[in-house]
Formats: structure tokens, sequence, C-alpha cells
């Protein structure tokens, strides 16, 4: 099994916070003979009679030197794990996140925010200090 991601834990603490259900933890993901996993999977509370929005979310600390790098690792695993949850999970949606501060500094780039629209790409930012969603785009 791949190691977590270095604020693993506090985006599944603020996800708790936020209302959510940790349902998987990864999720597993297969299609056309492909196995992956995504970190997790999250079911919204929303009363005892029914459930509410289910997710799928990959999350990326960007700790490393190079963001671009890191984005570009964070794209890739993204559209793959699209595909796989589409036919899979198609009621689920899935969630990049990042921190804050990669959030502020490198998503509101033209380039980032341009690749962010084309490829549709839905957000969670986090702050891993507080262990909290700032917010969420889609």
């Amino acid at each position: 099994m791949p190691s977590k991601d270095k604020f693993h834990d506090a985006v599944k603490n603020a996800l708790i916070k936020d209302g959510w259900r940790i349902t998987h933890e990864p999720l597993p993901l297969e299609y056309g003979g492909v196995a992956m996993q995504a970190d997790l999977g999250a079911e919204e509370v929303i009363g005892a009679e029914r459930g509410g929005r289910k997710i799928a979310v990959e999350i990326k600390s960007f700790i490393a030197p190079s963001f671009i790098s890191e984005f570009h690792t964070a794209l890739g695993q993204t559209m793959n794990y699209r595909v796989a949850l589409t036919h899979s999970e198609p009621d689920s949606d899935l969630y990049l996140a990042v921190p804050v501060d990669v959030y502020e500094e490198f998503f509101q780039l033209e380039f980032t925010q341009t690749v962010i629209q084309e490829f549709s790409l839905k957000i969670i930012v986090y702050s891993p200090e507080r262990e909290e969603i700032v917010q969420w785009t889609n």
C-alpha cells in the first residue's frame, strides 16, 4: 500500500469536522484491469434516513521543491482516478486537496487557473495547521 501523504490526517480530520463520514481509507478504484487507490472516500452526513453526497479525495502536500512537478503528478493521478471513478462510483465527485498556502501562491497563477478550468478540477483547500477546510471549489 502506498504511503500516506504528509497532511493525510489533517485533511481527514478537516473533512470530519466539516460533516463528512470517512468511508474508505484508501478508496480502491479499478477500471480496465488497472487497480489504483485514491487517498479517501467520504460521504456527507445529512441525516439518519438518507445518505448524502459521496466524494473521493486525492490529498497533496506540495512539499517538494518544484510545485509544477508536484502539480503534474497530482493532475495525472486526478485524471486517472476520475476515469476509474466514473465507471466504478459514478455518483461520486473527485476532489484534489491542496494546502491553503499552495492554493494562494501557486493555484492562483494564470497557468494553474487555466489548467483547473480546462480539466474541470474540483479542489478542497485545507489548513494543515488548523485541520480545517478553508474552501471548496467546483
